[in-house]
């Protein structure tokens, strides 16, 4: 049989975004839990912030980021790129751009 031809860069963008579903799935029945607990238990005490709040804001916080890496946001090989094609352009092309350093 013979081996799959991926391309590297699709591939690692697949396995972003399948790492991303698994974390959001997680967050959704975690956080669901934690908001049942909740209601079931503590949700009597007038004027204070729910305490599942917190996880579900600074875990939805790291949730987004990694969201927006994987299906929005650039790579770290892109931006790389893209930094160098900008150092290029400034550097002009005619002359050698370690000159600058010697």
């Amino acid at each position: 049989m013979e081996p799959l031809q991926r391309d590297p860069y699709l591939w690692q963008k697949a396995k972003a975004r399948a790492k991303f579903q698994a974390h959001l799935v997680t967050y959704l029945v975690v956080n669901a839990g934690l908001w049942v607990i909740w209601a079931l238990t503590d949700h009597r005490h007038e004027g204070e912030v729910p305490w599942p709040l917190w996880a579900t804001a600074f875990w939805g916080f790291g949730l987004l980021m990694r969201g927006i890496a994987a299906y929005g946001g650039m790579s770290r090989e892109q931006r790389t790129q893209r930094e160098y094609e900008r150092l290029v352009r400034e550097e002009g092309t005619g002359a050698d751009p370690l000159d600058r350093y010697r």
